[in-house]
């Protein structure tokens, strides 16, 4: 098999997350050919598009979560995700399990001798009036069947497992703070989440979506994405529509024929990722993007800066003015186009007020 090293497996994935050049996508597409966007801050998904799309127009995400098109929901690693309505219908089912044993896993003393099927009943009872409700009221509702459980880990299992909900707007929506309140899904949306197949069409359908955004990729990048074991049935059922490469480490990667693998010396703009970003999060091993010693920082909420294509800095913005504080020494010519770009992000953020940005000494 062809060796793909980090270079070009960097930039296969800076064009696969649409980082490489800005694409020329409605919002829509760009949620689904991203296979949804982490979300769980809920103004940073405006960052990751506006890095990704041409003119990208943050009302244009309002108003498909207003339009019930986009929704805020659990999914991917039991994160809140932003998903296109046909997506997350059509994928739900499949992470129930997953969705069910990450809750046990935290609150499983907690949730001893709790009938979760009945807990489900229960939870749906209450929603029935169509009424939208926090996590909290929800739990207290039911917490006198269960008061031994306590209201966060049955709130945690009816929102987040048993019961398929969508967080509704204002919450998400641009330049808007709000509470989080539940509908469930088939509420909202005016449909059913689709039941599990018995053929998994889903999870084969997981498998190319995610080698479309991420790719190439091993089984172990798939599932640090999803949340699943792996989905070793499903790829092994799409096997001869892949092709297959090796990383410097010999695992081996899978990728569909012809998906974009640019040249390694592609060059790569700076681009300012929000917290959380797919891009770095999306894999099991994320050396392609950051280096180990900088692992921390993608899972602890701090926004970075890629420059040539590595996570190279981080960035922060307060009084509409954007700061960059360098992870290593930027080269002159680094350091402008930093400059440029992040001048731009504080244009975007402030609506046009202020295009301050602060670049840290290296």
């Amino acid at each position: 098999m062809t060796v793909l090293g980090t270079a070009a497996l960097n930039r296969a994935t800076l064009a696969r997350q649409l980082l490489l050049d800005r694409a020329d996508l409605a919002v829509h597409d760009a949620v689904a050919h991203l296979g949804g966007l982490q979300a769980q801050e809920p103004q940073e998904p405006f960052t990751g598009l506006w890095s990704r799309l041409r003119g990208f127009d943050p009302a244009a995400l309002s108003d498909l979560l207003t339009g019930r098109r986009v929704v805020r929901t659990h999914l991917m690693r039991r994160t809140v995700h932003l998903l296109t309505a046909d997506d997350v219908l059509a994928w739900r089912a499949r992470f129930d399990a997953m969705l069910r044993q990450r809750v046990l896993g935290t609150y499983r003393r907690e949730l001893d001798g709790v009938d979760l099927e009945e807990l489900e009943k229960a939870g749906l009872a209450i929603l029935a009036d169509g009424e939208p409700r926090s996590m909290g009221d929800l739990a207290r509702a039911v917490a006198h069947r269960w008061p031994d459980a306590g209201p966060r880990p049955l709130g945690e299992m009816l929102v987040a497992a048993l019961i398929p909900v969508a967080q509704l707007p204002p919450r998400g929506l641009w330049r808007v703070k709000a509470g989080v309140r539940n509908l469930p899904l088939s509420t909202w949306l005016g449909r059913e989440v689709d039941p599990l197949a018995a053929d998994d069409t889903v999870g084969r359908a997981l498998v190319r979506r995610y080698l479309a955004a991420y790719g190439p990729a091993a089984t172990a990048d798939l599932r640090a994405w999803s949340g699943l074991a792996g989905l070793p049935a499903a790829v092994k059922a799409v096997r001869d529509e892949l092709v297959g490469f090796r990383d410097e480490r010999g695992r081996e990667l899978l990728d569909l024929p012809d998906a974009p693998r640019p040249d390694p010396g592609t060059p790569a703009p700076v681009r300012f990722l929000p917290a959380f970003d797919n891009a770095i999060l999306g894999y099991d091993d994320r050396t392609r993007v950051i280096d180990d010693a900088h692992r921390g920082l993608s899972v602890a909420g701090e926004r970075v800066v890629l420059v040539d294509g590595r996570v190279s800095a981080t960035w922060t913005v307060e009084h509409d003015t954007v700061t960059v504080v360098p992870l290593r020494k930027l080269a002159k010519a680094e350091r402008t186009a930093v400059a440029e770009e992040g001048s731009a992000l504080a244009a975007f953020l402030s609506d046009g007020e202020s295009d301050r940005v602060r670049l840290a000494a290296s």
